[in-house]
């Protein structure tokens, strides 16, 4: 059986967890990564499959000028809350991310996190990427990395058909780049961040909610051991091997 990630899987996840503080952000990861490549003061940007919305909320508190776009209205109601609860409210349009309602060249910043994995072939997706950004503007593209515990167990579920999301696939950081060149972009830059807290604290957390047990987003206690883990983090993060220990990658590119 082809397993495949549908309209009714995102549906569903998002009619299933409304209350989006329970719900892990990307701790400001985007904003910080794109400020290293530019300026975001009065940029147009596209967010492509918007999910709750957060980064572009992020993007919009340094300046930009965020849209944000998902084809399913679960998600886009939960992003219409939270930018009306901070006060900016955001442009939302509900449109399949192959087949924009955007002219060409409308934006100077595209970017999606969580979304080119579920797609077996992600051609169309940077191909439409491309046609709406604008030349020299730049696309961010953030997917899960390949070599990392999350993977097998991912995969296990896919096959028993219990993945949250149907399918999902991942990438190393070198195929992640020479995919982004290959769609007319030139890399400018490269990243990468672990899960934290863990996954074991994750799936733990998870599965004792589904019970009415709550545990709070992040482990209370050992605040030395956390000190420890955040200074070999700080150690290993400039260097390769890192690339190969994130549970996230993404890779910046600048439109020819």
């Amino acid at each position: 059986m082809k397993r495949e990630s549908t309209r009714g899987h995102w549906s569903a996840f998002w009619a299933g967890n409304p209350d989006i503080d329970h719900v892990y952000s990307n701790e400001g990861r985007i904003l910080g990564e794109l400020e290293k490549v530019r300026s975001l003061e009065g940029a147009r940007v596209l967010e492509v499959g918007a999910g709750s919305g957060r980064d572009s909320l992020d993007l919009a508190g340094s300046g930009a000028r965020p849209v944000t776009l998902d084809y399913t209205l679960e998600a886009l109601r939960i992003i219409r809350r939270l930018s009306r609860r901070a006060g900016a409210p955001l442009d939302l349009v509900c449109a399949d991310c192959m087949r924009m309602p955007f002219r060409d060249e409308s934006f100077d910043v595209v970017f999606h996190q969580g979304l080119m994995e579920h797609f077996r072939d992600p051609s169309p997706l940077l191909d439409e990427n491309q046609r709406v950004l604008k030349r020299g503007g730049h696309v961010l593209v953030d997917v899960p990395q390949r070599y990392h515990v999350y993977t097998v167990m991912k995969h296990i579920l896919i096959a028993c058909g219990r993945w949250f999301a149907g399918w999902e696939t991942e990438y190393s950081i070198g195929e992640l780049e020479r995919l982004v060149e290959r769609h007319g972009f030139v890399v400018r830059h490269r990243y990468g961040d672990w899960m934290v807290p863990g996954l074991g604290y994750r799936a733990l957390r998870q599965g004792l909610r589904r019970v009415g047990i709550v545990l709070p987003k992040h482990p209370q206690g050992l605040p030395g051991l956390g000190r420890a883990a955040a200074a070999f983090r700080r150690w290993l993060r400039p260097r390769r091997l890192a690339f190969y220990t994130f549970l996230v990658i993404g890779a910046i590119g600048e439109k020819r």
